[in-house]
């Protein structure tokens, strides 16, 4: 998960602009080349690797090669499409469709990260944030380099006022992808927050 909507002093303006920003960004990251397990452990170790020296654009160009093969399956290219239609019915705020798709998914193969990373994006966009975390949770024990799903329970935990706790989270975010921008912006907000709360 990767979107940041809603802190509460500019609610709205941020809401709608990440959702967006976050829609197109997974919408463009489909790719159907399957890779085997060596392959796809070797890849990404790579581009993680990578990820942490290289400033933008390369870094960018880095993340949506990691996006694609995230939202890739392993080795079936029917789920990957099923994530695909997924995508397409939360585009559409189908959210009740999209969760349903991305529950048969994870029915089908617990072991994709990428199914539970979406699902909790539309339970956060619905507003479930505690159904959300649990899926973050799941995202992260498979594995545990998701920047996206980092940054999704950051947005979780500013929902739930736990601003410590997101700001841990943007930062361990930081430490596996540094030239990341929304977590640096979020800290900042976060920590506006907290000065609002102690005034």
């Amino acid at each position: 998960m990767i979107v940041h909507n809603g802190l509460y002093f500019s609610t709205f303006t941020m809401k709608i602009k990440f959702k967006k920003l976050f829609i197109i960004i997974l919408l463009s990251f489909t790719s159907f080349t399957i890779l085997n397990a060596n392959e796809r452990n070797t890849e990404l170790n790579k581009l993680f690797k990578d990820l942490k020296i290289k400033k933008a654009p390369l870094s960018l160009e880095i993340e949506e090669k990691i996006w694609k093969i995230w939202s890739t399956h392993p080795y079936d290219q029917k789920l990957t499409l099923m994530l695909s239609r997924g995508l397409e019915l939360m585009n559409k705020e189908k959210f009740d469709q999209a969760i349903d798709i991305f529950t048969k998914i994870i029915k089908l193969d617990s072991n994709w990260a990428e199914a539970w990373n979406k699902r909790a994006t539309v339970l956060f966009l619905i507003g479930e944030f505690k159904k959300s975390q649990d899926d973050i949770d799941k995202v992260l024990e498979l594995e545990k380099r998701h920047f996206g799903a980092l940054a999704g329970q950051g947005l979780v935990n500013i929902h739930l006022r736990n601003y410590e706790k997101a700001i841990r989270s943007y930062q361990r975010a930081l430490e596996i992808y540094p030239s990341m921008q929304s977590p640096t912006i979020m800290i900042k907000e976060i920590e506006a927050l907290i000065k609002e709360d102690l005034i």
